[in-house]
Formats: C-alpha cells, sequence, structure tokens
C-alpha cells in the first residue's frame, strides 16, 4: 500500500512542539479555490487577536500564477475572507478562514463561483432555500490505486461494502471517523456518513444549509478530508469515475427545498420546479461538473444507480432517474426532492446557484441571466 513519506515522520515528536503554548497569538489559516476549480490551497498567518466574526479578519494576497489563476508578469491574487471556522488541527484559539479570490483589478477570479451564488442566494432569501449535499468520495494511495485493493487484481464484486461492516468490507474507516470529529469540531454542518457501494468508497452528508452556506461547508469539508488524509499519507479523490468498468462511480447528490416545498401541500411546488428543470437538462449538466459535463459523461451512463446525461428523468425512489422524490414525501406531500446529477468533483456554488436559477427565479434557455 503506497503511502506518503510525510506519513512515515514521528507524529509523537511533532506533538511535543504542538502541545507549546502560543501565548497571545492565533494562527488563521487561510483557504481558497485555486485556477483548476477542484484544487484546494491554504497558508497561514498570525494574528494578535482572537476574531470573532469574518468581518474582523484581514484581507491577505498570494501568487496567483502558481496556483493557475494569474501570469507571473502580473500575478498578485486578493484573498477576501468569507466564512470562519475553528481549526482542529491547531485547536482553540486557531482559525480556518474560507476564502474569495479577486484578481489584481479587483473582479473574481475565473472559479471565485461563490460570488454571483451569493448574489443569486440573496435574491430568494425570503423562501429559505435549504439544501444538502451527499459527498462521494474514494480513498486512494498515493500510486492511485483504491485504498486495500489488492496490488494487481480486484477486489469481490460489489454488494457487501455498502454501510459494511468488517476488516473485509469497509476500507479505511480510521480516515472517515477522524474526519467526522475534524468537522464536528469546525463547526461544518455534517450530519451523516456511511460506507458506498465500491469498496474504498465513502460517503458523508452536510447539510441542511440555507443559501450560501452550502458551498462554505461543502468545501470546508472537502478541505478537512484532505488534510486528514494528508495525516494519513493517502489521498481522497473526488473523480467520478475513478474505476472504469463494473464500479459505481462517485456523485455529490444534492437535496434541495424552498419554505413553501416543506409546508403542507409543498409537493406541487415540487412538483413544478422538476417540470422547470426538465426543461433546462443541457444548462445543469453543464454546471454539474468543473469540465462542463466532460467528467460526469463518465459516470452518468444509466447504469451503476445514475440516469443517462442525454435523457431527464424523474421518479419517486428511483435511483436511476436525474431528480429522485424520497417516498416518504409522496406519502407526506411535503417535503424536498434529490438532484442525483452533480458529479463529485462539482463545485456547490455553482450546483445551488443553478437551482435555484432554474426552480425560483424561473430562468430558461441555455445561459443564466445576468442580474
Amino acid at each position: 500500500m503506497a503511502t506518503s513519506a510525510s506519513a512515515t515522520l514521528s507524529k509523537a515528536v511533532k506533538q511535543q512542539y504542538m502541545d507549546l503554548p502560543q501565548g497571545d497569538k492565533v494562527q488563521a489559516m487561510y483557504i481558497w479555490i485555486d485556477g483548476t476549480g477542484e484544487g484546494l490551497r491554504c497558508k497561514t498567518r498570525t494574528l494578535d487577536f482572537e476574531p470573532k466574526s469574518v468581518e474582523e479578519l484581514p484581507e491577505w494576497n498570494f501568487d496567483g500564477s502558481s496556483t493557475y489563476q494569474a501570469e507571473g508578469s502580473n500575478s498578485d491574487m486578493y484573498l477576501i475572507p468569507s466564512a470562519m471556522f475553528r481549526d482542529p488541527f491547531r485547536k482553540d484559539p486557531n482559525k480556518l478562514v474560507l476564502c474569495e479570490v479577486l484578481k489584481y483589478n479587483g473582479k473574481p477570479a475565473e472559479t471565485n463561483l461563490r460570488i454571483t451564488c451569493k448574489k443569486v442566494m440573496e435574491m430568494v432569501e425570503d423562501q429559505i432555500p435549504w439544501f444538502g449535499m451527499e459527498q462521494e468520495y474514494t480513498i486512494l494511495g498515493t500510486d492511485g490505486h483504491p485504498f486495500g485493493w489488492p496490488s494487481n487484481g480486484f477486489p469481490g464484486p460489489q454488494g457487501p461494502y455498502y454501510c459494511g461492516v468488517g476488516a473485509d468490507k469497509a476500507y479505511g474507516r480510521d480516515i472517515v471517523e477522524a474526519h467526522y470529529r475534524a468537522c464536528l469540531y469546525a463547526g461544518v454542518q455534517i450530519c451523516g456518513t456511511n460506507a458506498e457501494v465500491m469498496p474504498a468508497q465513502w460517503e458523508f452528508q452536510v447539510g441542511p444549509c440555507e443559501g450560501i452556506s452550502m458551498g462554505d461547508h461543502l468545501w470546508v469539508a472537502r478541505f478537512l478530508l484532505h488534510r486528514v488524509c494528508e495525516d494519513f499519507g493517502i489521498i481522497a479523490s473526488f473523480d467520478p469515475k475513478p474505476i472504469s468498468g463494473n464500479w459505481n462511480g462517485a456523485g455529490c447528490h444534492t437535496n434541495f427545498s424552498t419554505k413553501e416545498m416543506r409546508e403542507e401541500g409543498g409537493l406541487k411546488s415540487i412538483e413544478d420546479s422538476i417540470e422547470k428543470l426538465g426543461k433546462r437538462h443541457s444548462y445543469h449538466i453543464r454546471a454539474y461538473d468543473p469540465k462542463g459535463g466532460l467528467d460526469n459523461a463518465r459516470r452518468l451512463t444509466g447504469h451503476h444507480e445514475t440516469s443517462n446525461i442525454n435523457e431527464f428523468s424523474a421518479g419517486v425512489a428511483n435511483r436511476g432517474a436525474s431528480i429522485r422524490i424520497p417516498r416518504n414525501v409522496g406519502q407526506e406531500k411535503k417535503g424536498y426532492f434529490e438532484d442525483r446529477r452533480p458529479s463529485a468533483n462539482c463545485d456547490p456554488y455553482a450546483v445551488t446557484e443553478a437551482l435555484i436559477r432554474t426552480c425560483l427565479l424561473n430562468e430558461e434557455g441555455e445561459e443564466p441571466t445576468d442580474y
């Protein structure tokens, strides 16, 4: 099993230093999305005080030519603190700071999708949109081979692994437990976790989150997962189809509701939204992975609990549909629906914004409206 060299360093020796008092200083780790739209970057600065709100945090900058975000001749980019969490690695009073990225001219970087998402969320805040996202991922060794799989073969076929228990069924539970507790400590709205259908594949759920906080909490949960895996010397992959063949892909099913949908008779509003989504399928497919649908094409085949990428479908309790209405929602005639199309490596800001634009702002056509 290939693990990183860093993982072999003595954690006990490191702990001697982490136990040293830090005086009245606070370490703030600034986190941002790089130019790939998938990768995360971070760096730390010292503060002379413990910030109580994100507004108290100073703006910062970084070299965008090293993160696929700028040219070397004009490389300064700005970090704008947007959401603050407790730091589970350095512990209180230290902070994690999720940032938006602005270019030298003050305009948002190409992969700063938060800025338009926030604007759209503010337009519909009276409808109290809630989201819950189910983040699937695969644990890999540093050689890219799934964790726990035979080095020159495959494990037994899918069947015993989903929510499985036992050393021959659950691969890498230590990662899952460590990540779950790190999220709880940080203040991430994590609400559950389970082993998935393919061995070494897991899922955690974040929500319910209102508006822009969905994207904030999912990105920080992803950052925490990468950092936990770094400590263990292995890799978390959000590739939507890490292993080709008869193995499940990885998605990020997105559950969505409004105040109206959650109240008596809300099923009518849910059905209205699904009808609007059906008329805008290709727009959503483009928004649901960072490569405009190309990544998802490997996953949305109509097999392995997915719908076909070229067709829109909806149904009660149907895991082969684009949109699933949970059985209890169909019975109670209120609640939420699940969009099963987003890929594991989607940008949650793009996904939640697209749902708001189509379902609540009644946009039509292939392009988003400029407000």
